[in-house]
């Protein structure tokens, strides 16, 4: 009977057995239950393993030393089974003691082989199997065939086993190899204007021993700095030769740099080895850049209006699922200002607080207050500045007199272009997020100007602005100009109608400017000028878009024209790797083609040739029989 059963059926109960005492063993665990499993699981381990031994001996020629090969990986499976035993409590619970106690390191090691004594079980087991049932009713197996199966599980296995190995020791040891691209970023435009603008000596120490990686790549940042400008002085040191110095600077030891401009400084840390200076190297320039604002420039700050639905560092309850603004208030921060929040509880329904350097309204959702509107009216009109961004989804916002008293009008009606456009979803609804790399010669946008198609801006689901009558001494320049194929989208089927909607170029954003004799005099002597930014759109500041390089420059020349600071304007250069991201679907996507898909395409690949490479030694033996 056994004989005459199909072999895989034997090694389904042999499997079987093994679930069962993995379900005993691992999911149970104690009491009766486990020792009922268990056991059940053991009977049918050893009870397919006698029976396949009977049919080692009864069968003949080719199958007997098929069904023997099955039989050696049926005992090397029982031999895993052995030595998990011996490293568990199940050796305690026979022998009194446990292994672990006795001969830590002979546990360890059997707690290691046992998995790969099983992989070595079950892998060839299956790939042999597969090969057998097919030759199931022929008159005589083929065994060199099944000798083919064996030794690819048997070398599958081993990859198994050697894969498992490095990741435990690399993890054990916590080994890293870079193979990123690195190089040390250059300095950048907006840095070198910071050099040639100083009207000061600032001084620059280095700390570091003689022949240094790093050293080398910092030095040669700086020498390449310190060209702009002979106010900017950099001078060389070793900590263990200049104790004195370092303790001057309060440095405490070597591979740093100390930026000084009389009484303050700045200390940026890098390290010694260069594997773990890269990440900093890479970003260099702006580091350093970010560290020399905090030296020549006073500090300044920015109030982000709050209670109206405004955009923020964290979303409005669970409902708000607008994205927020943390990258924009890094950005801004990381160039010397002090961003903070103002709302109706700071008294912005009496007056703007008196150090706001400039008033950020950002993607606003309800209507101001009459209270508050006149506040903003009245900084404005002495001089104040406003960063504003409207969304044409809130038509409850009342900021449209506020825009007209300075020549402006937003309109609410959706752009959208099938030609230029950021393909986010994959649907039709992706023709509203517009691109634009068309920019005016303004201050605002001097980065964006000089770099052109290299830097485009995203705005998604964005109105459009138009100029109306100009009061007196108003200036109003429009500096993003949408691409000439976007239309205004009136029914918002994202489909272009004519006549009703027209293609053409639409206003994204606006520089105004003012000044009134009347407003009150600035440092300079002259009267303060009203100034203010006004974009038909609040996504191109939010957290993903600001991922985009462009969009970063959009926001940080803005703000630098604003608090008339544009000679600090320019590009800032980075060699990090951009980061790839992915939705939720596409990280679920890629998780599953990872673990289930690349195994099962490699085993398909050689599955179809191992076959073909049958089907042609067949051919070849029916051929020289002939």
């Amino acid at each position: 009977m056994a004989v005459k059963t199909r072999s895989f059926v034997w090694s389904i109960v042999y499997v079987v057995g093994l679930v069962l005492l993995f379900v005993g063993e691992r999911l149970i665990g104690a009491g009766g239950a486990r020792t009922v499993v268990s056991g059940l699981g053991t009977l049918l381990v050893v009870g397919a393993t006698v029976v396949r031994g009977i049919r080692a001996l009864r069968a003949s020629d080719a199958r007997r030393i098929v069904e023997t090969w099955l039989l050696l990986l049926m005992g090397v499976g029982i031999v895993a089974l052995v030595l998990y035993a011996a490293q568990s409590d199940v050796w305690a619970k026979l022998g009194g003691v446990a292994l672990e106690k006795t001969s830590p390191k002979l546990n360890g090691v059997f707690f290691a082989l046992w998995p790969a004594l099983m992989a070595l079980c079950l892998i060839p087991t299956l790939l042999v199997e597969l090969s057998y049932a097919s030759m199931n009713r022929a008159p005589v197996v083929e065994s060199g065939r099944v000798r083919d199966a064996l030794l690819s599980g048997v070398g599958v296995a081993c990859a198994l086993i050697f894969a498992t190995s490095v990741y435990y020791v690399g993890s054990e040891r916590d080994a890293k190899v870079d193979f990123s691209y690195f190089r040390t970023a250059r300095p950048g435009q907006a840095t070198r204007n910071i050099i040639r603008g100083l009207d000061e000596p600032v001084s620059v120490s280095v700390f570091f021993p003689p022949a240094n990686e790093v050293r080398e790549q910092v030095m040669e940042y700086l020498d390449d700095l310190r060209r702009e400008s002979p106010t900017l002085e950099v001078e060389s040191y070793d900590y263990a030769l200049e104790p004195k110095k370092a303790r001057e600077l309060g440095v405490t030891g070597n591979g740093t740099v100390v930026l000084q401009r009389g009484g303050r400084k700045e200390m940026m840390p890098l390290g010694l080895e260069l594997a773990q200076a890269r990440g900093q190297l890479r970003k260099l320039d702006g580091e350093f850049q970010k560290r020399l604002l905090k030296l020549v420039k006073s500090r300044q700050t920015i109030y982000l209006t709050t209670g109206h639905g405004e955009r923020g560092s964290d979303t409005i309850g669970p409902v708000d699922q607008r994205w927020t603004i943390r990258l924009l208030r890094e950005e801004w921060g990381s160039q010397n200002y002090d961003v903070r929040t103002a709302g109706l509880a700071e008294g912005m329904g009496n007056e703007v607080p008196q150090d706001a350097a400039a008033v950020v309204i950002m993607g606003p959702t309800r209507a101001l207050l009459p209270e508050e509107i006149a506040a903003l009216e009245r900084y404005l009109d002495r001089g104040g500045r406003i960063f504003l961004a409207l969304d044409p989804d809130a038509p409850e916002v009342n900021l449209d007199p506020l825009l007209a008293k300075y020549g402006l009008t937003f309109h609410r009606t959706t752009l959208a272009n099938d030609a230029v456009l950021a393909a986010r979803t994959r649907t039709i609804s992706d023709r509203a997020n517009v691109l634009s790399a068309s920019f005016s010669s303004h201050p605002a946008v001097t980065t964006l100007g000089r770099m052109g198609n290299r830097l485009p801006v995203a705005f998604f689901v964005a109105g459009s602005l138009e100029s109306t009558s100009r009061p007196e001494g108003v200036r109003v320049d429009f500096t993003v100009h949408s691409h000439p194929r976007t239309w205004n989208d009136l029914d918002g089927d994202f489909e272009f109608d004519a006549p009703q909607e027209q293609r053409k170029i639409y206003e994204l954003a606006a520089a105004v400017s003012k000044t009134d004799p009347k407003a009150p005099k600035g440092a300079d002597g002259k009267p303060a000028e009203t100034r203010m930014l006004v974009f038909a759109d609040s996504d191109a500041f939010g957290d993903p878009i600001m991922q985009n390089e462009g969009n970063a420059y959009l926001a940080v020349d803005g703000m630098k024209w604003l608090l008339g600071e544009d000679s600090y304007a320019g590009e800032t250069n980075s060699e990090e790797d951009a980061p790839i991201t992915h939705t939720r679907k596409q990280d679920v996507a890629w998780f599953y083609s990872t673990v289930f898909a690349a195994p099962l395409l490699v085993l398909g690949v050689g599955f179809v040739f191992t076959r073909r490479g049958g089907r042609r030694r067949r051919a070849s033996k029916t051929e020289a029989s002939r």
